[in-house]
């Protein structure tokens, strides 16, 4: 159903942090792509419309809207370009903790044990009706600004009315992963961890247990490119990123995305887009600038 690979998040500061909660306005360029955690997922939309995806389901989502992710669940909310405000951005509440500290909760406070003790938790996605949203996006706004004890304290009076409401629809099934998708989520995140420093055939390959033959066989039959191709595309994408939204110079991206020199990383660069990367940056900054 989908030709994404699905990209494996972890929770930031998860030693210092049991839950995670953001206001993000971001420019939805930057939005996160297809993704999954070991997470519970709250998420409030404050500006911007689009298509949401979660399992198996494709389905449009608009302002007020609220949803419920399940852990380990793949996912993305792709925004519509007429969505956003002036400066091309959209903005949404997102809350996320592991179910683990929802259990911890209930083996702490007998209080939460009794709220909880006939919530059966979902392996679907949700999408809350209009009560429950208007509830998520009062508390979730209400958090802005608080200390995180403060919104811990929210957290633990407002959760139990999440999972116990009846206001929602299913929204989404998990999909089984085949082992060969595993595999190659294993290869772009190992990619994306060391793509700043040279990555040899034999280190991937003893990365995803192979030969150095057979990896070259198997990824090209998966992705239809060389590994090599692909880890120039992700260096490029990535300079790319780093030339429409840093002013960072060309040479300091040059290093940043792992290329050694700064005149072959011009050519490479051309010839892939037709234009070198200071007209590309000219290019994306007119552009920005002409936009509403």
């Amino acid at each position: 159903m989908f030709d994404e690979t699905v990209i494996p998040y972890s929770l930031p500061e998860e030693h210092n942090h049991s839950f995670f909660f953001i206001d993000q306005c971001i420019n939805i360029s930057l939005e996160a792509k297809l993704h999954n955690h070991d997470a519970w997922e709250i998420y409030y939309i404050v500006k911007g419309h689009g298509t949401r995806i979660a399992g198996d389901t494709v389905i449009t989502f608009v302002e007020g809207d609220a949803a419920l992710i399940p852990p380990n669940m793949h996912h993305c909310w792709k925004y519509n370009q007429n969505s956003t405000d002036a400066d091309g951005c959209v903005h949404y509440l997102m809350l996320a903790f592991s179910h683990n500290f929802i259990k911890h909760c209930i083996d702490t406070f007998p209080e939460i044990r009794i709220a909880f003790a006939n919530v059966t938790f979902p392996s679907e996605a949700l999408k809350f009706g209009k009560k429950t949203s208007e509830l998520i996006g009062k508390i979730l706004s209400g958090m802005i600004g608080m200390s995180d004890c403060r919104r811990l304290s929210e957290i633990l009076s407002f959760l139990p009315d999440v999972f116990n409401t009846h206001d929602y629809i299913a929204a989404g099934k998990p999909i089984r992963i085949e082992k060969d998708v595993r595999r190659l989520q294993h290869i772009t995140e190992y990619v994306m961890a060391h793509y700043v420093h040279e990555i040899s055939l034999q280190d991937i390959a003893n990365e995803v247990g192979m030969n150095k033959s057979a990896f070259c066989s198997y990824f090209k039959k998966h992705k239809g490119m060389t590994f090599s191709q692909f880890v120039t595309q992700y260096r490029l994408n990535t300079a790319c990123e780093l030339l429409k939204n840093t002013k960072k110079q060309i040479s300091e991206i040059c290093y940043m995305v792992g290329f050694n020199d700064l005149s072959h990383f011009t050519h490479v660069f051309t010839a892939t887009y037709g234009i070198s990367p200071s007209k590309y940056r000219m290019s994306t900054s007119l552009q920005s600038n002409f936009n509403p």
